[in-house]
């Protein structure tokens, strides 16, 4: 696993030690890991124990959490490997409603979150010497960067349009047979007194309001903003504000003056007077 070429010292930041590795044996440079004892309260991440975890930045986006769990197997068995973008709260797993949209690559260096099962792995990885680089790209693992990795990004954002379809009609099957229950549901309880006696009343016989097509929100949110921008350029600067304001108030104290005066001349014409 180890290339041939020697390296006796590492550069790393204050509180880390540096973990070399290549690519390949091809190779002549070769990039650092940095690596320190993940201390932070039990009760603020659970996830990841005092004692038994390691919290790794500078991680190349070609290596694997393959690669890891074998880099730091030799100091002890390692339970878990968790990447992210930054350092932080373990990330929450987001519910994937889909495999064909807003699936989310990471681009670019990570930090990575590395449990091991008992806590004599941290005290083998602090007295741990690296002497020579580790070798990433192995036959097993077959690691792809340069042109081919970005072939094998193309070709894995292609979509084939049948396996959609089906997947689009099989959703819409689904929403139709969920709407269909809710309506069923919402008829049986149409006119049914609860335990408190109340009685639920719904919108039968009403039109539903017809949803407004693409064309349309387009044409009004273009109508939207000319009026905002129309706005902006009206009150450009803020006297210009305050001057509209004081000629609005202006406007409406002459047109309260002038209802006043004709309130009193209709009452003057009143031709009903009782006493």
């Amino acid at each position: 696993m180890a290339a041939s070429t020697e390296v006796h010292a590492f550069a790393a930041p204050a509180g880390y030690s540096a973990i070399p590795v290549m690519f390949s044996e091809e190779r002549k440079s070769f990039h650092c890991l940095y690596a320190k004892e993940h201390k932070v309260r039990e009760q603020l991440d659970q996830t990841r124990p005092l004692n038994r975890t390691l919290f790794v930045i500078n991680i190349p986006s070609y290596c694997t959490k393959i690669c890891l769990s074998k880099i730091f197997s030799s100091c002890g068995t390692v339970e878990s490997v968790e990447f992210q973008e930054k350092p932080g709260p373990s990330e929450k797993i987001q519910t994937v409603f889909s495999k064909y949209f807003n699936q989310k690559v990471s681009k670019g260096f990570k930090v990575a979150y590395i449990v091991f099962t008992n806590p004599s792995a941290i005290r083998e990885f602090k007295i741990l010497k690296f002497q020579k680089p580790y070798v990433l790209s192995e036959n097993i693992q077959s690691l792809k960067t340069g042109v081919h990795k970005w072939i094998e990004v193309y070709e894995t954002s292609l979509v084939d349009a049948a396996a959609l379809q089906t997947h689009i009609d099989d959703f819409m099957k689904e929403y139709d047979e969920k709407v269909a229950e809710e309506e069923e549901k919402a008829k049986e309880e149409e006119g049914v007194p609860d335990e408190e006696g109340w009685v639920k009343v719904t919108r039968k016989g009403r039109r539903p309001g017809l949803a407004r097509t693409e064309a349309v929100n387009i044409r009004m949110t273009e109508k939207e903003k000319k009026k905002r921008k129309q706005k902006e350029l009206l009150n450009f600067y803020a006297w210009q504000h305050r001057d509209s304001k004081r000629e609005h108030l202006a406007e409406l104290r002459k047109k309260f003056e002038e209802d006043k005066q004709k309130i009193a001349l209709m009452r003057a014409q009143r031709k009903f007077r009782p006493y």
